[in-house]
């Protein structure tokens, strides 16, 4: 028994047209995949070419490359919508009923699905806005992270420790963009009370004068360093507070290269660093 007596196909020409309806569903197929890439080539190129008039504009060139991967998901998701209607044309099956099922359905999955439409939603202006690009730091929805995929649904970071998070759009309230434009690195150094203060402060500016002047490190340091001065009289150290105007996402580099260098300076000025510690006293004990 052959597979078209299986299927209750007899005559030659039911098989005709079965083989007919078959390669025209390759060919519709082969369609969409050569479309598909072809997309994706076409915009890979668009993008290279808006980013070679931007090479000083580091900005821009990270709104590109969101605005890039966003219009190659909703490019993908036309074709393929476009591929499963044609195919469900040549198998005879009519596109209106399904349509009308659809809107029933989707009437009656409506409410359920209002965190969908709404992720959708903010979605939608998080891009218009500009609020988050691909290979920004940023923190929402309580999460922080590198952004490394954003879509109209959802948010995909990864954090320092490898972990990925996927955010819902619908779940963003806040957004805490941690790589625009520049950065501060603040700095908070406890030193103790018995401390002259115009002495440490100058030791401090003399540091960020040094570090600002290393060739490692001058091109992403924007400015001077900044002295806050005294911030806040803790328990057992007086802190004094500064910073350091940086290009984005280098905060954290210039921070822990000026916490290293002001110890090894506060060390070898005898400047006392303070840390917690107990003091016993013990009264004097019954003759």
């Amino acid at each position: 028994m052959s597979w078209f007596t299986y299927l209750g196909i007899e005559q030659p020409a039911e098989i005709l047209a079965l083989v007919k309806t078959l390669l025209r569903i390759f060919f519709i197929i082969g369609v969409a995949y050569f479309l598909n890439r072809l997309s994706k080539s076409l915009i890979v190129k668009l993008r290279d070419k808006l980013n070679s008039r931007q090479v000083d504009n580091l900005e821009e060139i990270k709104r590109l490359n969101t605005l890039s991967m966003v219009l190659r998901y909703i490019v993908t998701t036309v074709i393929l919508a476009i591929t499963v209607v044609e195919i469900l044309h040549e198998l005879g099956i009519s596109i209106a009923p399904v349509l009308a099922a659809a809107g029933v359905v989707g009437l009656a999955v409506g409410f359920g699905a209002q965190s969908l439409v709404k992720d959708y939603f903010n979605g939608f202006f998080l891009l218009l806005e500009n609020q988050i690009r691909k290979d920004d730091v940023v923190e929402i929805a309580d999460k922080a992270g590198l952004v490394e995929e954003i879509t109209l649904r959802y948010v995909k970071m990864r954090d320092y420790e490898g972990n990925v998070h996927y955010v819902p759009n619908g779940q963003i309230s806040t957004v805490t963009n941690r790589s625009r434009d520049f950065a501060y690195a603040v700095m908070d150094i406890g030193v103790a009370y018995k401390e002259n203060l115009a002495r440490v402060i100058q030791v401090m500016l003399q540091v960020g004068a040094d570090l600002c002047m290393d060739d490692e490190f001058k091109p992403i340091i924007l400015d001077n360093l900044e002295m806050a001065g005294v911030d806040n009289l803790a328990d057992s150290a007086v802190v004094i507070r500064c910073r350091l105007k940086v290009l984005p996402l280098q905060q954290w580099t210039i921070k822990r290269e000026y916490l290293k260098r002001i110890k090894n300076a506060f060390d070898a000025e005898g400047i006392e660093i303070p840390f917690p510690h107990l003091t016993v006293y013990q009264g004097k004990q019954a003759a």
